[in-house]
Order: C-alpha cells, then sequence, then structure tokens
C-alpha cells in the first residue's frame, strides 16, 4: 500500500453493497439491475424511538450516536484509540452523495458521474426512486457528525470520500456494465484506497467488461467491498459482483448477530457479516432515517477496512482482507468456517486495527480473478513447438540458361530434321507407289480387253 500512496494512482474506497436495497432478477448483460430500494421512514428529530441504544452509551448521549449501536457492539469506538481513518480514501460507486447534509462537510475529496444524468463531481442524487441510497452508504462509512457528539457519525470519520455517481434501472441509457466499470477505473485513478460497490445483479455471472475493470482495482492495491444481497428483495444467493473472485463480500446480520431473514443472502463467496438492520443515514437532503439491508453492512465493512489501511499504511490489500476476516468473532450460527451464511464470522474493528496478524503473500479469499479468468474465460492452451534443429545453409542454385525466344511460326532445326523432312519423304514415296499401282492396273485392263480381228 505504501508504494500506491505515494503514486499518482492510490486506493478505491469502501464498495457499498447496493444489493441490500435492490431487488430484481436475471437480466441481460448490459441492462441494469431493477433497483428499488426499500425506503425507510423518516425518524425525528433523530432517532426512532424503538430503536433501543446501545447499552454501554451514556443516557445523556446524541439520539443518533446512541441508536448506532455497532460503533460499541463492534470494536468500532474502540479502534478510534488508534485510529479514526486519516489518510485513507473510500469510493462509493452508488447513486451520488447528497450536497447539503452538513455530516459530510469535509468529506467528499472529489467525485465524478458515470450515469449521464447527474452532476459532474458525483453530487447529484441519481434516480427518483433511489435516489438517498449513495447518500445513506456513505454515512455510514464516513459521516462527521453534526457537531463533536452529536449527528451521525461514520465508521471512518476522517477518512476521504469520492461520491461516484451511477444509475439503476431507467434512470440512465448507459449500459449499466458500461457503468460500473468505468466508475471503477476512475476510482482506482483518483487515489481511492477502497470501492465499496451496494449494489446486485441478481446473477451468479457477470459482464466480461467486469473482468478487466476489476482487475484494474485488484492491480492497484485497492479492496473492494460488496454486499451480499437481500431475501428481502428476491435474492435468495449472492449475485455479481459479490461473486467476483477477490471481492469481500458482506453478508447482513440482525441485532443479536443472528443472519438476518430480510436482510442478508447466502452464499460461498461471502466473507464476513456485519450489522444489516436498524441502521441509520443521512439522506440527500440531510433528513435521518432508519433502513436494512447488507447495502448498509457493506460501507460498514468499508469504513473497518479504511481504519485498517490508516493504522497500517504499508499493507497490500489481501493483508488487509485478511486482517479483517482473521480477527472476525465466531457467529453463533455458523456451522463451518467460512459459513455460507456469515462467511468467517461477524466483523470486529478493533481487533482488526490492533490485533497481531501474521501477514500473507496471496488471496486470503482463494482464487483470484486473474486465475478465474485464465481456468474460465481463457482456457490453457498448449505453446507452439519449438525448433530443435539448427537450420542448414543451401547454397544458391546457378543461374538458368538463357533460352531464345522465337516465334512458333517459324521452322526450327529440329522441326526440320525430325518433322518437315522425313513427311515429304514419305509422301513423295506414297505418290510414287501410288502412281505405279495406277500404272500396272492400267496395262493389266488393256491385256485383258478383247482384240477386234482384223478384216
Amino acid at each position: 500500500m505504501s508504494a500506491r500512496r505515494g503514486g499518482v494512482v492510490a486506493r478505491i474506497a469502501a464498495v457499498v453493497a447496493l444489493s441490500a436495497c435492490l431487488i430484481g432478477g436475471a437480466l441481460p448483460a448490459t441492462a441494469a439491475p431493477v433497483a428499488t430500494p426499500r425506503v425507510p421512514a423518516a425518524i425525528a428529530p433523530g432517532v426512532d424511538p424503538t430503536l433501543p441504544p446501545s447499552p454501554t452509551v451514556p443516557a445523556n448521549t446524541d439520539p443518533a450516536r446512541a441508536a448506532e449501536y455497532w460503533l460499541d457492539e463492534y470494536g468500532i469506538r474502540d479502534a478510534w484509540t488508534t485510529t479514526k481513518g486519516k489518510g485513507a480514501t473510500i469510493a462509493i460507486i452508488d447513486t451520488g452523495i447528497g450536497r447539503s447534509p452538513v455530516e459530510f462537510a469535509g468529506a467528499v475529496s472529489g467525485g465524478a458521474d458515470f450515469s449521464g444524468v447527474g452532476a459532474s463531481d458525483g453530487r447529484k442524487a441519481v434516480g427518483a426512486v433511489d435516489a438517498n441510497h449513495g447518500s445513506w452508504v456513505a454515512s455510514l462509512a464516513a459521516a462527521r457528525g453534526t457537531g463533536p457528539e452529536t449527528g451521525m457519525i461514520g465508521v471512518a470519520p476522517e477518512a476521504q470520500l469520492l461520491s461516484i455517481s451511477i444509475g439503476f434501472g431507467t434512470t440512465s441509457s448507459v449500459p449499466f456494465v458500461d457503468q460500473v466499470a468505468d466508475a471503477m477505473r476512475w476510482a482506482v485513478d483518483h487515489g481511492a484506497d477502497v470501492i465499496n460497490l451496494s449494489f446486485t445483479t441478481n446473477t451468479l455471472a457477470w459482464d466480461k467488461t467486469w473482468d478487466d475493470a476489476f482487475q484494474y482495482a485488484f492491480d492497484h492495491d485497492v479492496v473492494v467491498i460488496v454486499a451480499a444481497g437481500n431475501k428481502g428483495s428476491g435474492t435468495d444467493e449472492v449475485g455479481a459482483p459479490a461473486t467476483i473472485p477477490g471481492v469481500l463480500t458482506v453478508g447482513g446480520v440482525d441485532r443479536a448477530g443472528v443472519a438476518s431473514k430480510e436482510a442478508s443472502t447466502q452464499g460461498i463467496t461471502i466473507g464476513i457479516s456485519a450489522p444489516s438492520e436498524q441502521l441509520l443515514g443521512v439522506s440527500a437532503d440531510g433528513q435521518l432515517v432508519q433502513w436494512n439491508g447488507t447495502s448498509g453492512a457493506a460501507p460498514i465493512v468499508a469504513g473497518i477496512a479504511a481504519l485498517v489501511i490508516s493504522a497500517h499504511p504499508d499493507l497490500d490489500a489481501n493483508n488487509v482482507i485478511n486482517r479483517i476476516i482473521k480477527t472476525a468473532r465466531p457467529a453463533a450460527g455458523a456451522t463451518a468456517v467460512p459459513d455460507k451464511l456469515y462467511g468467517y464470522g461477524l466483523v470486529d474493528a478493533s481487533a482488526a486495527v490492533t490485533a497481531d496478524v501474521p501477514t500473507v503473500s496471496s488471496s486470503p479469499l482463494g482464487l483470484t480473478l486473474a486465475e478465474w479468468v485464465r481456468l474460465y474465460r481463457r482456457a490453457d492452451v498448449a505453446p507452439l513447438p519449438q525448433p530443435t534443429v539448427t537450420p542448414v545453409d543451401v547454397p544458391e542454385l546457378p543461374a538458368a540458361d538463357t533460352v531464345a525466344v522465337r516465334s512458333p511460326l517459324l521452322p526450327s532445326v529440329d522441326s526440320l530434321v525430325y518433322g518437315t523432312v522425313p513427311l515429304v519423304g514419305v509422301t513423295l514415296a506414297a505418290i510414287l507407289v501410288a502412281l505405279g499401282v495406277t500404272a500396272a492396273a492400267r496395262r493389266i485392263r488393256s491385256e485383258r480387253a478383247p482384240r477386234t480381228p482384223s478384216r
């Protein structure tokens, strides 16, 4: 990572999983997923009164902070004694981060639009239905609060955000796969350490253009975090991009740490679990809402990845992911490690930042994207045989004899000797024989003719 930070290209921000809020089916590779986010009711003045505060939070704490139970129950406040994410950048590839909320003041360092209908800096909320989704995701990752101890605060409140807006469904005429591929490259080229993708296509496969785009992020040492998707939105099994090798897929759990029946899905690609129910989010207009979904679980993990990067700037992406999954707390309902519902367990921010974790030299998630592409897109081909004998120099052939060109109508010596003269001789002999035969025949006829006696 240190080499990457020193260069022009840095790492991409935490990938937020929109899958938690999307409902979709099998779609053409060039079509966007059907996006119908579950819009939670607004909570005023700052928190839903039915949402119990974390038992470790003092009673006089701001209501919004008290509602953020994950800060204490998942070791985030403890991790803040080491770092709050300064120096790390999280790219939110979503529907854009709103301009007006004070919670984002000083948090967004850049952005771009790839939907064709947003603002050039990615700060215009895109979409008629899911326009607030990108702001909700970003607030969980790195919101600044409204004051020193008030307002919603993100997991990495000193990390920087990149607001990269894309459109879902009919929001944009640009093919969805192209929006994502171009957004990934832009995020890498503009200094992201983590990329957050909170969406699903509800299909296991992905477009070939994503091969190069995601590999570009991996080659530049960027941590890519993706939401697993939600059963409540029609996703029974994880779909792309959560199926792409190398991404850290986030499943969702409820307040008790049990796999969410509505706000999570299952699949062998899930790497880690985080809260996905009773979450808070800052809308594009500054309104605070409660919402559910792995779309929110992903940016929580993205923020933790930013904390790890800030505390350990020399780690590469594989080791950032390794610290997150190897320090996870066991899930009570897990039957294996990794488990199809919980992955390696429940994320623990404090342990991920402070624990003594041996480094790894390869991806801790197993098969890499490059290996997958080689096996399933471009199977190995036997190399062409190479010559083993030294070539022999062959001397040049002598020059060809010069041949005189003459008209085929003129006789040559050979045609006279072997053609014309014999033919004339044979013809003359035949004429003489014919004359002789004719004369002999006349003589014989004249001798046979009766003679008249003379009188």
